[in-house]
């Protein structure tokens, strides 16, 4: 039987995130850092861009599906040691992909890199869920977390390409490295257990989970907005670099562009929800994910990329993701409070699956060059989640047998 950790975290908040938050903005920035290379990459690996592309979608993926796999794990072995090796992990494949242009092993080398990823984000919101479930201080530590987070897409890129313009583009992966080295050398001494006592072995209950329309509908939601983004990001190399002639620096400049859009709306999605609930702030948002499909159309059809017609159009998006985002997580889980757990790593492991899977379908299917992918995936998706959210509307509104 585990023991119960009698230790107590001692630490304020400012120095539990200066421990914690690290390895979640890491994590993260194992995927935004490496965009501004990707249009080179190709020649680089001496391989196609549909592999290189895998590069994004097994990373995305992974970090998501091995969620199932770590959430238990940590509840049987402990926090700190998951943290410990996914750190372990993730450095030594960051370090193994700087010293590579073999294309096989660097895709391989990407899923450990995500694998590490994953273990260390989980350890990370299980600690905080461990220390600060019963107190007061949750709600700030997942605000400062999450507002970190925002930036990461906003400067991720703009480091990547600075990096890379002045020592090469194996120095972007050295940069993931070697940060997670020495917040080893700070978490070892310093990142104590802190996984309750289990009286009884917990079996996941994945089944009413998975029979929840709101569950889905939700789900769905969310893996419709974190793919339209994703998709962005797939093809934003290639359109802005590419096909219209930015530098490195001037795409990430662009790319920026969009993230400082969602981190605006973030501070404002808080009073937009209230005033509109959880079905209605979906309900706009997957419409403006429409709108925003349709004003791409035109710089496709009428215009060379630019700045205007590529980027400008993803900024009504933004806005409609951040909607998304803020809402889905509570419409898809409201239902589930005593399995809060699993149905936590249901979410994220489908949407991931939603996001790289289809997500990856659209840019192979229809060229990462273009903006047709972004197009056919937001407006498709949203369509899909729209009718099921009326669906789910309805379905409620009837009256329910006494």
């Amino acid at each position: 039987m585990p023991r119960q950790n009698t230790r107590p975290w001692a630490y304020g908040l400012p120095a539990a995130l200066m421990l914690l938050a690290p390895f979640n903005i890491l994590a993260s920035l194992g995927m935004d850092i490496y965009l501004p290379v990707i249009p080179a990459m190709p020649g680089i690996l001496g391989t196609t861009p549909a592999v290189v592309q895998m590069t994004l979608t097994l990373y995305m993926i992974m970090l998501g599906v091995g969620q199932i796999v770590f959430g238990p794990l940590s509840d049987r072995l402990g926090r700190r040691p998951v943290l410990i090796g996914g750190a372990v992990l993730f450095a030594l494949a960051s370090f193994a992909l700087a010293a590579t242009t073999s294309a096989p092993l660097f895709v391989s080398l990407r899923v450990l890199q995500a694998v590490g990823a994953s273990a260390a984000l989980v350890a990370v919101f299980a600690t905080v869920r461990d220390v600060y479930a019963e107190k007061p201080e949750s709600a700030v530590v997942y605000s400062l977390m999450n507002a970190m987070l925002a930036f990461v897409p906003a400067l991720g890129p703009i480091a990547g390409a600075l990096i890379a313009t002045t020592f090469g583009w194996p120095a972007i992966f050295v940069a993931l490295g070697a940060p997670a080295i020495a917040m080893l050398t700070v978490a070892l001494p310093a990142w104590h257990e802190t996984r309750p006592q289990r009286h009884e072995r917990e079996r996941p209950a994945f089944g009413p989970v998975l029979r929840s329309p709101a569950f889905w509908t939700y789900t769905a939601g969310f893996g419709t907005a974190m793919g339209t983004f994703f998709v962005f990001f797939s093809t934003a190399p290639r359109v802005l670099i590419d096909g219209a002639g930015f530098s490195e620096l001037g795409f990430s400049l662009a790319f920026a562009s969009v993230a400082v859009v969602m981190i605006g709306t973030a501070r404002l999605a808080g009073r937009v929800v209230g005033r509109w609930g959880i079905a209605g702030t979906a309900l706009r948002g997957l419409t403006l994910l429409i709108l925003g499909a349709g004003l791409l159309l035109p710089g496709q059809f009428l215009a060379t990329p630019s700045f205007w017609s590529f980027v400008a159009p993803m900024w009504v998006m933004a806005v409609g993701i951040v909607f998304i985002t803020s809402v889905t997580a509570n419409g898809a889980l409201q239902e589930f409070g005593a399995i809060a757990g699993t149905a936590v790593a249901l979410h994220f492991c489908v949407q991931s699956l939603i996001t790289g899977l289809v997500g990856t379908g659209f840019v192979i299917a229809l060229g990462g060059d273009t903006a047709w992918p972004l197009i056919g995936y937001s407006a498709g998706m949203a369509a899909l989640t729209l009718t099921a959210l009326l669906r789910l509307g309805r379905r409620r509104s009837r009256p329910q047998p006494v």
